[in-house]
Parts: structure tokens; C-alpha cells; sequence
């Protein structure tokens, strides 16, 4: 391990000594490229420093405590801040998801409960969006296809970060663990005799593509037009304003009947149909990738449940981390960072002990 590390710092002082050079900001998308990978060695270069550092301390802690048994103690703390930077380094080194920077497309859709599901699927909209502004991100409406009652049949959201952000924190680092079926056992509002029933709601978490990663074809696209509803027969436009782009090789389909102009919606269904392609392109990637990437977190298959939020005990249990707790109603308000943080150290420790295998 700590060969590899030792080259990491070599490439690190190159990456240095370039970026140093006026003449690389020339050209900006490499000069971005070079100043990337510089940030994702800063912090290994860092670690790594402390661990030899400790690696010091503990030589001179050890000839004092020779001669005075009272650096002893000194010893020990030593040692043990090298077993912490040795843990943290290791971890550092497992190779990181790509994605981790990018931010996301977000869609929630209703599924079997009716009514009661379509509510359920709002309230997890609520849930990403306080979430969003705890952290600071800025979230977008794409695209949103209401219930009667209020409730969301489907809905599409955009979640960015505001600004930079430190190598592998972006929103998909956090969100991408979301993606699943989302269980809710309540007394809906439609029920009169106050009988808890069940029902779920799919969540789907897409890094956001830029153009210039997915290669769409104009003859690969068939666009309908139609026009948008709301419900109750509210908000129905007079014009076809709604777009539906499917992709013919794929059979992928994204729609959007949120704006107000036909060329607003389409610009969006195309945002929507980018990220899509790219996720599926990922997914088939990963399909042909070995046990230790199959073995993320995120690779859970959608068709599980991946969460269960109970009211009555106001629980909150994750099912593929075995985390839970009882502040649901907090939870519910935007507080899923201990939710989140059982999946990351799940992935990671996955991840560190495929790396300790190979």
C-alpha cells in the first residue's frame, strides 16, 4: 500500500510544479483536468505525511521512555494516532466513484397505494428539498405531474451544489444511495376507520450529464407533443406544450410538461433523457465490472425495498445497512445525514474489503 502512495506523492509534486506553470491555463479544460486530480491527491498526500510523522514521534517516545518510564504514555497515543491515519489512508486509496462530484436528477414516483402512495411520494419531495437547503444546495423543479389530493404521481428535481465543493462531496457522493423503493406504513388520510395500511414510492437518483458525456443522435429521437394536465382538469393548456422524447435504440423515455413552451419542455426531457442514457450506459458498465463494484451499496437492485418509514413508532429503519432510529418526524424535515452516513460507511467498508482481497 504504501508504495503505491509513495508514487501518488510523485505525481502529486509533478501535478504541483505544472499547475505552477502559467502556460497549462492555455488550455482550461486540461488545466481543470490537472487541477481535479491534484485535489483528489491533496488529501492522501496529507494523511500520508501525518502517518510518517506519527511513525517519528513514536521512535523518540520510545527512546525517552528508555531512560523515563513517564513517556511511556506518549508511547501508546502515538501508536494509536498511527493506527487511526493508517485506517484513514487505506480508505483514501480505495478507488472513489466517479460520479462522486456530480450533481443529480432526482425522481420520485408513486407506486402501488393510490392516493395515499402519491402523498407518500410528496412528502419524500418535501423530505430532498429541506434536506437541500440544510446543506446549501440549490434544488430546480423539472418536471411534476400532481395527485388530487396533493400528492405527486411523479416529479422531477434537479439538486446542485452552489459552487465548488471538496474532491467527491458533490450531491450524487450523498444522494446516490437514495435510489430504491420507499416503504411507508401509516393511516392515510383517506382511511376513515384509522387501519394503518402500506404502500411505496420509487425513488430514482441520476448523475446529471453534461452534453459533451452522452452522444445522443437527432435521427435516434422521436418527439411527441400533446397537451399538459394537471389535476382535477385544472391547468390544462390549450396547446400541445407537453414533449415526450423517446430514444429508439434504448427505448428510454423522458417527457415534460411543466413549462409553459414546448421548446422549455423539450430543453428539459432532453436534461432528463441525458442522464438517463448516461446512468444506463453506467449500469451495463457495472454489470460487466467485478464483485467488488457489484458489491456497492448503490448497486442494491430498485425492485427492493430499501428504506421503511413507520409513523406509528415514528421509526426509521434502512434495510441494507440495519440502521435505525426514532425521529422519523425529524428525519422527514431534512435531517437524513445519520441515514446517509450508515450507507457511506457501509459502501466504504464494502469497498475497502474488496481492496484488502485483491
Amino acid at each position: 500500500m504504501f508504495e503505491a502512495v509513495e508514487e501518488l506523492l510523485v505525481e502529486h509534486a509533478a501535478l504541483e510544479t505544472r499547475l505552477a506553470d502559467p502556460s497549462v491555463h492555455a488550455d482550461q479544460a486540461n488545466a481543470r483536468k490537472l487541477a481535479k486530480r491534484y485535489a483528489e491527491l491533496t488529501p492522501i498526500t496529507r494523511v500520508y505525511r501525518a502517518w510518517k510523522q506519527a511513525g517519528e514521534d513514536i521512535e523518540a517516545a520510545r527512546e525517552l521512555a528508555a531512560e523515563e518510564p513517564e513517556f511511556l504514555a506518549e508511547v501508546k497515543d502515538s501508536e494509536a494516532r498511527r493506527e487511526e491515519l493508517t485506517e484513514e489512508l487505506r480508505l483514501l486509496l480505495v478507488p472513489r466513484d466517479p460520479n462522486d462530484d456530480k450533481d443529480v436528477i432526482l425522481e420520485i414516483k408513486a407506486g402501488e397505494g393510490g392516493e395515499e402512495s402519491a402523498l407518500f411520494a410528496g412528502d419524500l419531495l418535501r423530505m430532498y428539498l429541506r434536506f437541500a437547503e440544510r446543506i446549501g444546495w440549490k434544488t430546480e423543479l423539472i418536471d411534476a405531474n400532481e395527485s388530487d389530493l396533493g400528492g405527486y404521481k411523479d416529479v422531477s428535481v434537479a439538486v446542485k451544489t452552489r459552487g465548488s465543493t471538496e474532491p467527491g462531496q458533490g450531491v450524487w457522493a450523498k444522494l446516490k444511495y437514495e435510489g430504491g423503493v420507499h416503504r411507508v406504513q401509516r393511516v392515510p388520510a383517506t382511511e376513515s376507520q384509522g387501519r394503518i395500511h402500506t404502500s411505496a414510492a420509487g425513488v430514482l437518483v441520476t448523475p446529471e450529464a453534461e452534453e459533451v458525456e452522452v452522444e445522443i443522435v437527432a435521427n435516434d429521437l422521436r418527439i411527441d407533443v400533446y397537451r399538459s394536465s394537471g389535476p382535477g382538469g385544472q391547468s390544462v393548456n390549450t396547446t400541445d406544450s407537453a414533449v415526450r422524447i423517446t430514444h429508439l435504440p434504448t427505448g428510454i423515455v423522458a417527457s415534460c410538461q411543466n413549462e409553459k413552451s414546448q421548446l422549455q419542455n423539450k430543453e428539459q426531457a432532453m436534461r432528463i433523457l441525458r442522464s438517463r442514457l448516461l446512468a444506463a450506459a453506467q449500469e451495463e458498465a457495472e454489470r460487466e465490472a467485478s464483485d467488488a463494484r457489484r458489491s456497492q451499496v448503490r448497486t442494491v437492485d430498485r425492485s427492493e425495498r430499501i428504506r421503511t418509514y413507520n409513523y406509528p413508532e415514528n421509526r426509521i429503519s434502512d434495510h441494507r445497512t440495519g440502521f435505525k432510529s426514532y425521529n422519523l418526524d425529524q428525519v422527514l424535515d431534512g435531517e437524513l445525514n445519520a441515514v446517509i452516513q450508515s450507507c457511506v460507511d457501509t459502501d466504504a467498508a464494502a469497498k475497502l474489503a474488496a481492496a484488502q482481497q485483491n
